[in-house]
């Protein structure tokens, strides 16, 4: 059986195509979904999650259809969103023992208090969760989520507005769930995350996947050199045999090599005979961000606009 399968999982919204035919396989690992705004990540969990029912084509979760078989899939599932949803005029205890309570578990305080220990907060439990800091809510709703012990857990953005140590101890638990067998399926924004910890990544957008595998299979993908050119003003394409275009950023644009070193002062000049006012340019190894800029391009404000749309469309349901 597999944690998570999906075949030709398509989510329209009028003649908006939020996500189109979208095939995954994932099963205990730590899976990774990325893109730009709007690109169709949470519509994929909403999915997954039956939250939001697909237009056409199939989902399963633990083996159950997630259309014929909801009550089931929501049994063995948890589902993290993004905007952090503890009631912070509660204890941290209080939020635990409602959830346990939910799900009807045996003993809830043995429960919680076992969850408050592993997720670090059994010396806060009694103090009101809008005590906590950030990362200290976000653990308590990942306690939360695993009160009824689920096979899987969809995490939306966990990290999101965290500082440095915060986003750290969270993996930390992250990583542990998934050495104790759990499937985890994570959206994020933050690339260096994806590339430490995810087994498998995926990149979504425009809601078709356009890169799918271990990040090192994926940073393969590109030749062995980046260079980065930061550009002031407007930008000139340049076409140069065996130096390839990947994307921007703002004012800083990306190509890949096989030799950086000996296509940098050969770029140099193509861009400043195109007319190029170059500021700065760079050479490292490709990282998913590379491959994350090759696989969408610059599209944030399109992808911007069409999340708006998409909205929008949601609250007139």
């Amino acid at each position: 059986m597999t944690a998570i399968e999906t075949a030709d999982l398509t989510k329209e919204f009028g003649s908006l195509c939020a996500v189109d035919s979208l095939n995954l396989n994932i099963d205990g690992e730590i899976f990774g979904l990325l893109g730009p705004n709007g690109s169709g990540k949470t519509t994929t969990v909403l999915m997954l999650t039956t939250l939001i029912r697909q237009t056409r084509g199939s989902a399963s979760v633990c083996g159950y259809d997630t259309l014929k078989e909801p009550d089931k899939v929501r049994g063995c599932l948890s589902y993290v969103p993004q905007d952090m949803a503890v009631d912070t005029n509660l204890t941290g205890r209080e939020n635990m023992l409602i959830f346990a309570r939910l799900y009807g578990i045996d003993n809830p305080k043995d429960k919680v208090d076992e969850l408050l220990g592993v997720m670090d907060l059994s010396g806060r439990a009694d103090d009101l969760a809008k005590t906590y800091s950030g990362g200290m809510r976000r653990r308590l709703e990942l306690a939360e989520a695993l009160v009824h012990e689920p096979e899987v857990i969809f995490l939306d953005e966990p990290t999101l507005g965290l500082d440095v140590s915060a986003r750290k101890k969270i993996w930390q638990y992250i990583h542990n769930l998934n050495k104790k067998g759990m499937t985890i399926f994570v959206t994020t924004h933050y690339m260096d995350e994806a590339e430490k910890f995810c087994d498998r990544v995926g990149i979504i957008d425009n809601g078709k996947i356009t890169a799918l595998g271990s990040p090192a299979e994926l940073k393969a993908g590109l030749m062995s050199d980046v260079i980065t050119v930061r550009i002031e003003g407007e930008y000139h394409p340049v076409n140069k045999d065996g130096i390839l275009y990947v994307g921007n950023s703002g004012d800083e644009y990306s190509y890949t090599s096989e030799n950086g070193s000996e296509a940098l002062p050969v770029l140099a000049d193509a861009l400043k005979i195109s007319g190029n006012n170059v500021m700065a340019m760079s050479i490292h190894e490709p990282s998913l961000d590379d491959v994350f800029l090759q696989s969408v391009g610059k599209q944030e404000e399109e992808q911007g606009f069409e999340e708006w749309k998409y909205r929008l469309m949601l609250r007139r349901r």
